[in-house]
């Protein structure tokens, strides 16, 4: 049945461009459903969600609207031509009913998302009971989620690519003759005359990158995109995912701004401390035994600090995340900020809708402190941009002010190996083979050691003095130092195993070749230490961002339509092996919408046919490969008309401070590892405390700590204390504290990041119309969880406020009302109502204060539609992912071990876990190969970021309950 379906497509696409939509619609149809040749039989449910109805009388209604379902997508799967119209996740009754039964009709009017409601996107009681047939139902619901998530990200791609760099006249007028969104060489993306390599890459001519400036990651990043040299290097500006006359509402620059949000706004208003204390600050039952998150005396086991839970997700998970935005971005220079200084709020408080002084007793309640200061960031250009004229609009070229991303945009390990020549002389490479990265033995230890400490010598601020050594060694914790120290093991685990075989087969081609020589066959013996250096690093980066895409983030987002797409964006939905009809849709792609200069084929055709192969890889299996030719190495890559940058608004949305507790639980592995033998507070792991920590406590210790305890959910009151008195010598000020929990809400004003409201707008969210519809409709009335959100929304409108609405003022032109008239100021309510100042509400207050979310998600689905863009165009944009993934750079080793994360065969994980068979995760594979002491400790874990002790049930089960052997797990004993 479904080869069936798939073969008209795939006719349709090789034959030409006729009947487009008609082949836009069948693609995505093809797409998703392909995904359920490799799934497994769908569980039994264990209980219908129908209610009234019976089951048969479900499915037959059921049945009928998928009739109507056929007509309704015709015009749901159409991409609008402007952004008003957008998808926003809305469905049709037809649509909701044939997916998901009565259950997805329930909450069709509030403004979440439908698909989390279709069959199949939950746990088991997701699932249909009582059909003829149980399992159709889910498929259909799994792949309309699959296909609603792909429209999304099509849309994503053709509405909100913002370069703040130079080309943004030329991605809406065209340049040359070619649509803006088909351009693939930009003048803003040339190395300038002051770079050391503006002569090699071509001057004053065509630049071209060529030579060792393609073999490896460069150190700042130049040369990924052969093409494009300084694209996504250290120093360039982050781009923005929303329209730049939205950013900085603060500054009141236009008049729907100044109608959204009346003159209300200023980087201190409504005040970021009183917002922190009131909406972010973890309640405790003991506060003697948190002591503000500093714990008791000698790590005491008797602590407590109270924190919400997230039951399927382990703190390993939150250091993870840290690790990886180390990597991606960072606005400081060298771990500083600018020199002058700022106030950071606890000043103001809101009273009838105005803005009045903190008495002092408001300030003893809050425990806030005026006079903490902290150093502002930097700006990179604030002068007015320019302005240009097309299609009857005026544009902004860019935003109003821009920011450098001072660590490289690529997916490079980039915090492990440096991002500049300063950050480079931090990485310290082993005297006794410069191959390896030093690891010194520690005393009566086993294993390989740890990383060094830094030197007199090194070139690092103060406060790093006594932190082991790393590219990126700012705001290190014991978790930076476990991680850092396990991909430097495995960074070394490669390189011994290349050695081995080096020995074994000395005069074996080992696949890598030189731009200079491309003929030249390189012999295992051949290889020097300088390019094996290299080598590593290309693997354990695409190691890193396999992690990421295919372990952490199906675990983050933990449900079935999200296990397929991440690992879709990776291997494909048709798997690694997707034989002919994988490889004529990868051809499809790379020789018709890599090249095209249409700009439908080279945006939304990319993006929707590159799912049938999968990113990773893509490009690389071409007949003929030239080394030499940036057709064949550049070939996989799309840019989809705008240079890659990471956004202001990516690293808004990963502010993720609530994952950290207050004290890490730490257990020993030689004792028992289900008692918890110290609680040991996280912020006394801070810098070079860690050092003690991780070496004299263990690598296997910690990793059984972090592994086992779970981290903080993504939510309201839940923010470590500690973080909201943090001590910080370095500032120059009275009190050398700060509260990074407004500082969080701080920073993302000076960037200019809209607030909640219109930023879902402008991602194509529904958005919302007051406070209360933060609420999860679903919590029972009267229950603890309605009475605590009511509370929050109390809370939400004394800090933010009311307005009378005026209907004539016009708020947004992201989105318009289901009528197509305007929105605005009254948002739906009679013209001079009083209405919530919800326009205002700061984006990291907002997608905390989302209730209601996909079952399994971590994060809220604001925040997710933000990475749903972002996650696919960091595979896509990056070369050494797609097209020069190949042994030419890799070596053949290095591509196996990417591919079966590590040496030899892919080792299959035991059963189906929620009906996959599928190998056994690459982090798990790290671990088990660098710290072999958590081998049994390891055995029954099916990923590395779900608490190691939880039983993950049937079908994304949330349960917290003990797998067998932990059942005397000390976190199972007051859950």
């Amino acid at each position: 049945m479904h080869h069936i379906g798939k073969l008209p497509c795939l006719m349709l696409a090789v034959a030409g461009t006729g009947g487009i939509m008609k082949f836009h619609r069948c693609a995505l149809f093809m797409l998703a459903a392909s995904f359920l040749l490799h799934a497994q039989t769908v569980p039994t449910p264990s209980q219908s969600p129908s209610g009234g109805t019976s089951p048969k009388q479900e499915e037959a209604k059921a049945l009928l609207a998928c009739g109507q379902m056929i007509v309704d997508q015709f015009a749901l799967l159409k991409i609008p031509d402007t952004r008003a119209p957008r998808f926003q996740g809305k469905v049709s009754e037809a649509i909701a009913l044939c997916r998901g039964g009565a259950q997805a009709l329930q909450f069709r009017a509030t403004p979440w998302v439908d698909w989390s409601n279709y069959w199949g996107t939950g746990d088991m009681t997701s699932l249909p009971t009582g059909f003829i047939s149980n399992k159709l139902p889910a498929q259909r619901g799994v792949v309309g989620a699959l296909e609603d998530l792909e429209l999304q990200r099509v849309e994503l791609i053709k509405f909100n690519l913002f370069d703040n760099s130079g080309s943004f006249s030329a991605y809406v007028q065209g340049l040359n003759g070619v649509p803006g969104s088909a351009i693939k060489v930009w003048p803003a993306m040339r190395l300038q005359p002051n770079d050391p390599n503006y002569q090699v890459v071509g001057g004053d001519g065509t630049q071209v990158c060529k030579g060792d400036l393609i073999r490896w990651r460069t150190v700042n990043g130049i040369c990924n995109d052969i093409l494009n040299p300084a694209m996504g290097s250290s120093g360039m500006l982050f781009a923005r995912n929303v329209e730049f006359e939205t950013s900085f509402p603060d500054l009141g620059l236009n008049q729907l701004t100044r109608n959204r949000h009346g003159n209300r706004l200023s980087l201190l208003a409504p005040d970021p401390q009183v917002i922190s204390r009131r909406l972010f600050t973890r309640i405790q039952s003991s506060p003697d035994k948190c002591q503000a998150g500093y714990g008791l005396p000698n790590d005491s086991k008797d602590a407590n600090c109270d924190y919400q839970k997230a039951p399927f997700f382990n703190v390993l998970a939150a250091y993870w995340i840290q690790f990886m935005t180390h990597d991606w971005f960072s606005h400081l220079e060298e771990g500083h900020n600018a020199t002058q200084y700022m106030k950071v709020g606890c000043e103001t408080k809101l009273v009838n809708n105005v803005e009045v002084p903190l008495a002092p007793e408001d300030i003893a309640k809050l425990g806030c402190r005026p006079d903490d200061l902290i150093d502002k960031g930097y700006v990179a250009q604030d002068a007015a941009p320019g302005t240009f004229d097309s299609g009857g609009h005026t544009y902004l070229a860019r935003a109003p002010k821009t920011m450098a991303n001072t660590s490289t945009a690529w997916w490079d390990a980039s915090q492990l190996y440096g991002f500049d020549d300063t950050s480079r002389q931090r990485v310290k490479r082993d005297p006794a083979d410069m191959a390896k990265l030093l690891i010194i033995p520690a005393a009566g230890q086993s294993g390989p050691g740890y990383l060094p400490i830094f030197g007199p010598n090194d070139p690092i601020n103060p406060e790093w003095t006594g932190q082991e050594a790393a590219g990126f060694p700012d705001n290190w914790t014991v978790g930076l130092s476990f991680l850092h120290n396990l991909f430097a093991r495995e960074h070394n685990s490669f390189v011994a195993e290349f050695r081995r075989l080096a020995a074994l087969t000395p005069n074996a081609d080992c696949g890598l070749r030189d731009p200079s020589e491309p003929k030249k066959v390189i012999h295992y013996r051949d290889v020097t230490p300088d390019e094996l250096f290299e080598i590593a690093r290309l693997v354990v980066a695409a190691e890193i961002a396999k992690i990421h895409t295919t372990e952490w983030t199906p675990q983050l987002l933990y449900n079935e339509p999200l296990y397929l797409g991440m690992n879709g964006n990776w291997n494909g939905l048709l798997g690694e092996n997707g034989g002919l009809l994988s490889k004529a849709l990868s051809d499809i792609v790379v020789r018709n919408f890599g090249k095209s200069k249409d700009a439908a084929k080279a945006t939304e055709w990319y993006s929707v046919f590159a799912s049938g192969p999968g990113i990773f890889g893509l490009g690389s299996k071409v007949h003929g490969y030239d080394i030499t030719n940036p057709k064949y190495t550049n070939g996989g890559v799309n840019h989809f008309g705008s240079p890659f940058n990471f956004p202001e608004e990516f690293v808004s949305v990963y502010r993720l401070h609530p994952l950290i507790p207050d004290l890490l639980e730490y257990r020993d592995l030689k004792a028992d590892p289900n008692k918890i033998a110290k609680r040991v507070p996280v912020v006394e792991t801070f810098q070079g405390k860690a050092t003690p920590f991780m070496q004299a406590m263990g690598i296997e210790n910690w990793g059984l700590t972090l592994g086992r305890q779970r981290l903080g959910l993504l939510t309201l009151h839940n923010s470590p204390l500690f973080l909201q008195n943090l001590k910080l010598g370095r500032l120059d000020s009275p009190t050398q504290q700060i509260d990074v929990v407004a500082l969080d809400i701080i920073r993302d004003r000076e960037h200019g990041v809209p607030r909640f409201n219109e930023f879902r707008r402008q991602y194509g969210l529904r958005q919302m119309t007051r406070f209360d519809d933060f609420m999860d409709p679903g919590v029972a009335p009267g229950s603890p969880a309605q009475i605590e959100q009511q509370d929050v929304v109390r809370t939400l409108r004394e800090l933010y406020g009311q307005h009378v609405c005026d209907a004539s003022k016009v708020i947004t032109d992201a989105q318009v009302n289901e009528d197509r008239s305007p929105i605005n100021d009254c948002l739906g309510y009679p013209n001079g109502t009083l209405i919530d100042n919800i326009e205002d509400v700061d984006t990291a207050v907002g997608y905390l204060a989302e209730y209601r979310r996909p079952h399994g998600f971590a994060i809220s689905e604001t925040q997710f539609v933000v990475f749903i863009l972002n996650a696919s165009r960091r595979l896509f944009s990056d070369r050494f992912f797609t097209s020069s993934f190949r042994p030419e750079f890799y070596t053949t080793l290095g591509v196996n071990w990417v591919n079966n994360n590590g040496p030899g065969h892919a080792v299959m994980e035991k059963g189906a876990p929620n009906g996959h068979v599928q190998p056994v995760s690459p982090m798990k594979r790290i671990l088990l190969r660098n710290i072999p002491e958590l081998t049994n400790e390891l055995g029954p874990v099916i990923n590395a970021f779900d608490p190691w002790a939880r039983d993950r049930g049937q079908y994304y089960s949330l349960a917290w309950k003990p797998r067998p052997g932990a059942e005397s797990d000390d976190s199972f004993a007051n859950q």
